[in-house]
Formats: structure tokens, C-alpha cells, sequence
């Protein structure tokens, strides 16, 4: 038989030093988790924080999340092609501004109301969502303008295609 393993002195058989592993449980109640989710819909009820990234075991919601990603991952795709209309550009856009103005909103709030409440590492994912979305904040206009002029420019490949098939056309004898 295969002699058993032997765990270090110090170390639990799992190799996670002991002042990393959590407390053994006492007889004590978890403590609740201090975001209050309730009162934070009732201040920001529009908030599309809500319909996209609130925990939900939901199999309705979660099936629209997904349907709406798929949705706007095809636009952008069709975006990223140059294959969208100016409109549908403008729409994939401000679409992505609202959803970052709403994730910035609710995690301002969140910080400036509960922060203090917060473990330290969620406060930080907080800090790290506000920075992240204030820099796509910034990015989007140009995004957008780079996008409209990639459309433009296939637009005027296609026409220029269109025109050398036509002229090919009626040069070609009957």
C-alpha cells in the first residue's frame, strides 16, 4: 500500500498556510452582507444596473440577459464589419454610454453611501468599476467616430464595386 501523505508542520493538508485559511466557524450567526440591495433600487429604480448585472437566480431575467447580449453583440459585430447603418452606430453607442453612466452611478453610489461598510476588496472592485467605466466614458466618442468613418469607407468600396460591375457589363458583349 502507498504510504500516506505527509503534510509539513504548520501546514494544513490542503498546503494553505494556516494564517491564510478562514476561521473555524463558531457558534455564531454569518454576519449579513452590508450592501443594501433594496434600499439602493428604490434610489436608482431606472438604473440598468438592475436588468443587467444584479444577482438573479431569475431563469426569465437571466434568459433576457442573454438574448439582449446576443442582440447587441450582433450589431456590434456588424458595427466592427462596417456592415451597420449610421443610425444603428449611433444606437450601438449611446446604448454602451448609458449602460456606463448607469454602472458609474451605481457604484458612486454604492461607495459614497455604504463604502464603509464594505470589505475591503469590494471596495475596491467598486473603485476599479468607476475607473474602468469612466474610461470607456472617454474612449466612446471616438470609438464612435471611428466607426462611422469605417462605414463610410465601406460604403464608398461597395459603390465603387457596384460601379466597376456595371461598366463591366456594358462592355460585355451581348
Amino acid at each position: 500500500p502507498a504510504p500516506e501523505p505527509v503534510t509539513p508542520p504548520g501546514m494544513t493538508s490542503s498546503v494553505i498556510p494556516p494564517a491564510l485559511q478562514a476561521p473555524e466557524p463558531e457558534d455564531e450567526q454569518p454576519k449579513p452582507y452590508p450592501l443594501d440591495l433594496e434600499a439602493l433600487r428604490a434610489r436608482l429604480p431606472d438604473n440598468l444596473y438592475w436588468e443587467l448585472g444584479a444577482p438573479t437566480k431569475d431563469p426569465e431575467l437571466i434568459r433576457k440577459r442573454e438574448e439582449e447580449a446576443r442582440r447587441w453583440n450582433e450589431l456590434f459585430g456588424r458595427v466592427q464589419a462596417g456592415d451597420a447603418t449610421e443610425a444603428e452606430i449611433q444606437q450601438y453607442y449611446e446604448r454602451r454610454r448609458k449602460v456606463s453612466e448607469d454602472m458609474l452611478l451605481f457604484a458612486t453610489t454604492v461607495l459614497e453611501e455604504q463604502g464603509d461598510e464594505l470589505p475591503e476588496r469590494d471596495r475596491g472592485l467598486y473603485e476599479l468599476s468607476i475607473n474602468m467605466h469612466r474610461t470607456r466614458l472617454s474612449e466612446y466618442p471616438r470609438q464612435e467616430a471611428d466607426a462611422l468613418a469605417h462605414r463610410r469607407a465601406q460604403e464608398a468600396r461597395r459603390q465603387q464595386w457596384r460601379q466597376q460591375q456595371q461598366q463591366q457589363g456594358e462592355q460585355t458583349p451581348p
